[in-house]
């Protein structure tokens, strides 16, 4: 019989953490997991990518902790628990762990586990303490690369037993270096620079607009393209204008065709100024990309200097722009990296890997607990 498991994210819409949760719901182990997914707000994509796997999906409305829906909300979630008996309760972001990892540990059995996917700089100050406090009830804490590993070890005294690495992992169905059509807005001939992330502050991509003002005369038809929607789209149009790089520029919005703009693009920066593990590089190396990242967080896990990509210092656009240089003149070295970069991706971070992971970790908690 299958063990009922509910993975939790505040909605399920766009958004990494959203995305890997219902990819590892998708393709758990049928055998030995029954999944169920619950969250704040279930409108979204992920949400009718869920209901046509046939995962089972948990509304739970909650919209302020500081509110009479809040407590009604943590009686659901202990009701669902119980009713379907669920055997292990997984949070993928800060309010659910904030919210579920307390119910599911004062008033279920379940065995409760929290993630930690990003560096905890970035969650909100008035979150942060309370994250904290859940450290002690989580039963593990799952993370999503050694750098976010020794983070809690040394920044946030988490006994590193607790600890469990599980990397993300890529649907290589979708992302791969297969034939498709090339984004009408680009030139059919042009050389591409580009990106596709989220246009927020920690991003970084005022690094990569100085950077490609240096390199922009390198050859004919060279353009960057960055592609995503945020709060700092039109301070990175105004930039590149500043910069008079307007021109060799393309800005699009947030796509879901992002395996034909990545397969589009022959060398993916990445100049995050803060990042875990990024599912936007892997993504990209899995499509075809040769990589250059930012030396933060588990870039490093991804790319290898010199043997899977390039890596450069955060905020350096000098570095950045020797890096594209180096790549742009050199087309034997970016084949190399860019083949490298692709085999290593397939080899060992396929979502069916995650998945197997993310499984192994489950069976060891709720055995160990039997």
């Amino acid at each position: 019989m299958a063990w009922p498991v509910l993975l939790m994210a505040r909605e399920l819409d766009l958004g990494g953490s959203e995305r890997q949760m219902t990819e590892i719901a998708k393709v758990l182990d049928r055998s030995r997991f029954e999944p169920h997914v619950g969250c704040f707000r279930p409108e979204g994509l992920r949400g009718k990518e869920l209901q046509a796997a046939g995962v089972p999906i948990a509304h739970f409305p909650v919209y302020s902790f500081v509110s009479p829906g809040a407590v009604s909300g943590a009686w659901q979630l202990t009701r669902y628990i119980r009713k379907h008996n669920i055997r292990l309760v997984l949070t993928y972001d800060y309010p659910l762990t904030v919210f579920a990892v307390p119910v599911a540990h004062f008033f279920t059995s379940a065995i409760v586990v929290s993630s930690v996917r990003g560096h905890r700089e970035m969650i909100p100050r008035n979150y942060l303490n309370l994250v904290r406090r859940t450290d002690r009830l989580a039963d593990a804490i799952v993370v999503n690369c050694e750098f976010l590993k020794q983070h809690l070890v040394e920044d946030e005294n988490v006994p590193p037993g607790r600890i469990e690495l599980c990397y993300n992992g890529v649907d290589l169905d979708q992302f791969n270096t297969r034939t498709s059509p090339r984004p009408a807005v680009l030139p059919p001939d042009a050389f591409v620079i580009g990106v596709v992330c989220a246009l927020r502050p920690e991003k970084g991509l005022p690094t990569l607009l100085k950077a490609f003002a240096g390199i922009r005369n390198l050859r004919p038809r060279l353009k960057l393209a960055i592609v995503g929607s945020g709060s700092m789209r039109e301070p990175l149009e105004a930039e590149a204008r500043t910069l008079g790089i307007w021109e060799d520029c393309v800005f699009a919005p947030a796509t879901q065709h992002v395996a034909d703009w990545l397969r589009a693009i022959d060398i993916f920066v990445l100049p995050s100024l803060s990042e875990a593990f990024s599912n936007s590089l892997m993504e990209a190396m899995a499509c075809g990309c040769c990589a250059v990242a930012s030396n933060v967080g588990g870039n490093p896990e991804l790319v290898r200097k010199g043997e899977t990509g390039l890596l450069f210092e955060a905020r350096d656009a000098v570095g950045l722009a020797a890096a594209l240089r180096s790549l742009v003149e050199n087309e034997p070295l970016r084949e190399r990296l860019r083949t490298s970069g692709e085999r290593m991706l397939h080899e060992r971070f396929s979502i069916h890997a995650s998945a197997e992971r993310m499984g192994e970790i489950f069976a060891r908690l709720i055995e160990g607990k039997r």
